[in-house]
C-alpha cells in the first residue's frame, strides 16, 4: 500500500496540478451547506504552499452530464476556500482552454488556482475501457486531459471519493505526466492506510456491518470479507433478500428476487469460511413508507400490506452484543430508513453499539455515504476512528477492487 506523498517530493518553484473533492453539497442559491470535503483537502494544499510551490486544483461537482451549468460552478468553493486559506483563490473559468493556460503561466510560489468544474467537458468522464475501441474518443479524452497536464510540472492525487474512477482528470492527466513527479496527497494516504491497514492486517476480532437497499450492492464486499472477518452483521433492507431466501414472507418489503440463490450461497459460504453471518430475528414494519407512519414489531414472516422499515429491537440488542470486544469494526450502511423517524432507531442503535466499542479501544471504519451521515445527524462522528471521505469509492476497496488512479 506504500505510495510517494507530497513529503516525499520538492515543489519549491513548481506547479502542481492537485486533483481534489470539492464535490460539496449546495442549497437552491448555490450556497455550500458542508465545507467538510474542502477542509480535508487543506492539510495537502498548504503543505505545497508552505514548501514555496505554487497550485492548481481540479475537481467535479454534481453532474452536469458534460456541459456548463451555472449551479455547478466551482465559484462558491473559490469563495470558501479563499475564507480558509486567507487569502485569494484565482478562479479559471475553464478547466481547459486560454484562460486557464494563461492564469496557470502567471501563477507565482504560493498562488492557488482553482479551475472550472471539470465535468463541463465530456470528455471527463468517457469510460477507459470504451477509449479502447475507438480511436475519436480515445484523441478526445487524451487532448482534454494533455491541456490540463501541460499546466503543471507535479501531479497529486487527493480525491479518494473518485480514486475508483477512470475520470481523464483522475487517470488519463497523469499518464499524460510521464516522467514527472506523480504522488498522492496526506488525504488518500489516509485513507489508503485505514482501509488497506485494517483489511489486510486486522486486529481481531474483526466484525464488518452492512446495510442499505440492495444485496447486489454488496455482493462484492461480502465475498471479499467472509474470508478476512470474524463477523458480518446484515441489516437494512438488503436483509429481507436473505430472509425470503430463508423461507420466510417479507410482505411488501423491498427485496431482490434475482438474488434468492446467490443469498442462500452467501450464508454457505461464510459457513464454510467459519464467518459469523447475523441477520435481523425482529423487524420494525409499517403499511406506509412515511415519517411516523403506523407501525409495530414482529418476529419471523412480514405479512402481506406490510414492509420492513428497520431492525427491531430484540435484533438492536443483539448486534450491539456481537460488537462488544471487537477490536476492528468496518460499517458501511445504515440499518433501516434512518431518514424517517421512528425507522431510525435501528442505526441509533448500532452508531452508539460502534462509538462503545470504540472507547473501549476496538478500530473503527466508516465507510461513508448514509453511515456517516447517520453519525453526524447523531452527533457521533467524532466517537469513531475514521469516517471515508469516499461513499462509493471505499466499498469498491472493501469489494477488493484496484484502482486505476492509484
Amino acid at each position: 500500500m506504500a505510495k510517494k506523498t507530497i513529503a516525499d517530493i520538492n515543489v519549491k518553484g513548481k506547479k502542481v496540478f492537485m486533483r481534489v473533492d470539492f464535490n460539496v453539497p449546495l442549497d437552491e442559491n448555490c450556497n455550500i451547506t458542508s465545507d467538510k470535503r474542502i477542509v480535508a483537502a487543506l492539510p495537502s494544499i498548504k503543505k505545497v504552499l508552505a514548501d514555496g510551490g505554487s497550485l492548481i486544483l481540479a475537481s467535479h461537482l454534481g453532474r452536469p452530464d458534460g456541459k456548463p451549468d451555472p449551479k455547478a460552478s466551482m465559484k462558491p468553493v473559490a469563495k470558501k476556500l479563499s475564507e480558509l486559506l486567507g487569502k485569494e483563490v484565482i478562479f479559471a473559468n475553464d478547466c481547459v482552454g486560454p484562460d486557464p493556460q494563461a492564469k496557470a503561466k502567471a501563477l507565482k510560489p504560493g498562488d492557488v488556482l482553482l479551475l472550472e468544474n471539470v465535468r463541463f467537458h465530456k470528455e471527463e468522464e468517457i469510460k477507459d475501457k470504451k477509449t479502447k475501441d475507438d480511436p475519436a474518443l480515445r484523441k478526445a479524452k487524451d487532448d482534454f486531459a494533455k491541456q490540463m497536464a501541460d499546466l503543471a510540472d507535479v501531479y497529486v492525487n487527493d480525491a479518494f471519493g473518485t480514486a475508483h474512477r477512470d475520470n481523464a482528470s483522475m487517470y488519463t492527466v497523469p499518464a499524460m505526466m510521464k516522467g514527472k513527479p506523480r504522488v498522492i496527497g496526506y488525504l488518500v494516504e489516509k485513507e489508503l492506510k485505514f482501509l488497506g491497514d485494517t483489511v489486510s492486517n486486522p486486529v481481531r476480532p474483526f466484525v464488518a456491518i452492512l446495510g442499505g437497499a440492495k444485496v447486489s450492492d454488496k455482493l462484492g464486499v461480502i465475498e471479499n470479507l467472509m474470508t478476512k472477518v470474524n463477523k458480518i452483521i446484515i441489516g437494512g433492507a438488503m436483509a429481507y433478500t436473505f430472509a425470503k431466501a430463508n423461507g420466510k414472507t417479507v410482505g411488501n418489503s423491498l427485496c431482490e428476487d434475482d438474488f434468492l440463490a446467490k443469498a442462500k450461497e452467501l450464508q454457505e459460504k461464510a459457513k464454510a469460511a467459519k464467518c459469523e453471518l447475523l441477520l435481523p430475528i425482529d423487524d420494525v414494519v409499517a403499511k406506509e413508507f412515511k415519517a411516523g407512519a403506523e407501525n409495530k414489531v414482529v418476529t419471523g414472516n412480514i405479512e402481506a400490506g406490510w414492509q420492513g422499515m428497520d431492525i427491531g429491537p430484540a435484533t438492536r440488542k443483539l448486534f450491539a452484543e456481537k460488537l462488544v470486544g471487537a477490536k476492528t469494526i468496518v460499517w458501511n450502511g445504515p440499518m433501516g430508513v434512518f431518514e424517517m423517524p421512528p425507522f431510525d432507531e435501528g442505526t441509533k442503535a448500532v452508531a452508539q453499539a460502534v462509538a462503545d466499542a470504540t472507547s473501549k479501544g476496538a478500530k473503527s471504519i466508516i465507510g461513508g455515504g448514509d453511515s456517516a451521515s447517520a453519525l453526524k445527524k447523531l452527533g457521533l462522528d467524532k466517537k469513531v476512528t475514521h469516517i471515508s471521505t469516499g461513499g462509493g469509492a471505499s466499498l469498491e476497496f472493501l469489494e477488493g477492487k484496484k484502482f486505476v488512479c492509484l
